[in-house]
């Protein structure tokens, strides 16, 4: 696994920015982030704040990294997981200003830096997002039913047990990301709300709901979805509105960084097609697809998604340069597209897309349909945004 780990080329590329300043890298556990920065990114000194003895040496004594600077220059400095460490952020901003070194700084989790650190790092770090596999990065080896029913972290997807792999990363995050940084007082009643939030992957959140299914407060709902996006677990995406149009819905959705993840959770194995689970997946995958895209090439735009109270939707809408629909079906009919023509009636866009299982690209009017691997290659081909 792990050769077969090395000849897969990560697509983010940190070093036009590290020209200029230092990096916050940023990524789920078990994304790649460490592999990343030892295979294709060169440091000449890395603190890993996984290792128990490092960690030890640097909590009691944080100018260990002053002191190695002094004893010999290093241009590029790595410390990984720095949530873990928080208080670190005053000695790395203090030696950026005295000694210009670049640094970057991997973390799993939002939560104690935002708090009070990340305004040290305002204009000397910028922030970039690691995704798990993409389709472009794993070329001939990408299969999307594999990615649809296992998802896309690197040792789930090169695993010869991948449900295994699944079972284990969500216990690891419950136990090491949740409870031993105690960021839950009750990790019984976020490990039952974990299991909710996945049954409503990719839908409208009705906290009420959710709250009552996962029995804890809605308010604490709203705290528990909170903590899902500063861990990087996910994150909530809101509806579209245009100001002339119809009425759209008020409540946004929320979407897990991975597929795989929701399918352990779900204590689902596979996806076939023609299910709704298929459907789902499919629209979650053409999600992550779309986030990563627009992080790795270093894009502003966020993604909405479109429905009115009448039930009219339209998937994902990206400002007015692409409205989305995604279709597991194998033929898409004019049925099928019912959202986008009603939304293309109150806003122009520069793309309207259907994609789908469909076996060729057509056209239903301003709509181009698209087969699921043809959409992949023009989207980080540049061609659909």
């Amino acid at each position: 696994m792990r050769l077969f780990s090395m000849q897969i080329t990560r697509l983010l590329d940190l070093q036009p920015i590290l020209k200029r300043k230092s990096v916050l890298l940023l990524g789920p556990r078990r994304t790649g982030k460490s592999f990343y920065l030892k295979h294709q990114i060169k440091a000449s000194l890395q603190f890993n704040l996984l290792h128990s003895d490092v960690y030890q040496k640097l909590s009691a004594r944080p100018s260990l990294i002053r002191e190695a600077i002094a004893q010999k220059k290093h241009s590029l400095i790595v410390i990984d997981e720095i949530q873990k460490l928080p208080a670190l952020m005053d000695e790395v901003h203090s030696i950026i200003e005295d000694h210009g070194t670049k640094f970057i700084l991997t973390g799993s989790s939002l939560r104690k830096l935002k708090k009070t650190y990340t305004s040290l790092m305002a204009g000397r770090a910028k922030t970039v997002h690691l995704h798990p596999f993409v389709s472009i990065e794993l070329s001939n080896k990408f299969k999307l039913q594999k990615a649809l029913s296992v998802g896309t972290l690197p040792p789930v997807y090169l695993s010869d047990d991948p449900l295994d792999e699944l079972k284990s990363y969500v216990g690891d995050y419950l136990k090491e990301e949740i409870q031993a940084e105690a960021l839950a007082r009750n990790i019984h009643n976020f490990s039952r709300f974990l299991n909710v939030a996945a049954t409503t992957n990719g839908q409208l959140i009705n906290f009420e709901a959710i709250g009552n299914d996962a029995q804890v407060p809605s308010r604490t709902v709203r705290e528990y979805f909170s903590l899902l996006e500063d861990t990087l677990m996910g994150n909530i995406i809101a509806p579209f509105r245009h100001p002339s149009g119809r009425k759209p819905v008020s409540h946004g959705k929320f979407y897990f960084f991975d597929i795989g993840v929701v399918h352990s959770l779900l204590h689902r194995s596979d996806v076939k097609m023609g299910t709704r689970e298929y459907g789902e997946a499919l629209e979650h995958f053409i999600y992550l697809e779309l986030k990563a895209y627009l992080d790795y090439k270093n894009r502003s735009e966020e993604i909405q998604f479109w429905r009115t109270h009448t039930g009219l939707e339209v998937d994902f809408v990206i400002e007015d340069q692409l409205a989305l629909e995604v279709k597991s079906s194998k033929l898409v009919t004019h049925r099928d597209l019912k959202g986008l023509k009603a939304l293309f009636e109150e806003k122009k866009f520069k793309q309207l897309i259907a994609v789908s299982n469909d076996t060729h690209a057509r056209k239903i009017g301003p709509i181009t349909i698209l087969p699921v691997q043809e959409f992949l290659q023009s989207l980080w081909a540049g061609d659909i945004l």
